[in-house]
């Protein structure tokens, strides 16, 4: 094995390593794809749970699926947006799990969407379509929930292996009992959003641009 210097690029991610944090962005990827489709102009318009939904018309895509143009658009006015790991920010694992009831219009499934934070760090996320239909909002809530369970346990055993221990992890599901409804970071991945709650949560999660 060889010394290569610092790391600056990796499958993908380009990596600006800082004193106090390290930024990690796609904006390479991002133009080398504008280039490719000749997208010159651009208004961001879209929010993370749009392209999940774009996603599950791949096969075979119909004229009121070519929405995806928005999505190229989003990314083009967006190249220079990554994430932000601060160097001093703890190691406590949390979690936020959200679902959207019903919120598929084809099939009435819902949406789950989760996230994980370390510290003030986003470290895994996901948004999908659950495989079942769902007859209540607590039932689509325990299917999310359930998911997240396994992911969040996976995270915990790899912690242990850098000796960090998690004895208590936080779960935040969408119930107003233990989480009100402006702090769920989930919510960014099952549904639309206005621009200004886009934006905070966006801020929230660690999104920013240099």
């Amino acid at each position: 094995m060889s010394m290569m210097g610092e790391l600056t690029f990796f499958l993908g991610l380009q990596v600006k390593q800082l004193k106090d944090g390290t930024f990690i962005s796609q904006t390479k990827y991002t133009r080398d794809l504008m280039k490719k489709f000749g997208m010159e102009r651009s208004e961001p318009d879209i929010t993370f749970f749009f392209v999940g939904v774009c996603a599950r018309f791949q096969s075979p895509p119909k004229e009121s699926h070519m929405t995806a143009k928005r999505i190229l658009r989003y990314l083009k006015g967006s190249k220079e947006v990554g994430l932000w790991y601060p160097k001093e920010s703890g190691f406590k694992l949390i979690g936020y799990s959200d679902s959207d009831y019903a919120g598929c219009r084809v099939d009435r499934k819902s949406t789950s969407g989760t996230c994980q934070m370390l510290g003030n760090r986003l470290i895994s996320w996901f948004s999908k379509k659950q495989n079942s239909i769902a007859t209540s909002t607590a039932k689509a809530e325990y299917i999310v929930a359930g998911s997240y369970c396994a992911q969040v346990l996976w995270m915990r055993q790899q912690l242990r292996d850098y000796e960090v221990e998690e004895k208590e992890i936080p779960i935040m599901c969408d119930n107003t009992r233990y989480i009100s409804t402006d702090k769920q970071l989930a919510d960014i991945f099952t549904k639309p959003l206005c621009e200004s709650r886009f934006e905070e949560l966006k801020h929230e999660l660690g999104l920013i641009e240099p």
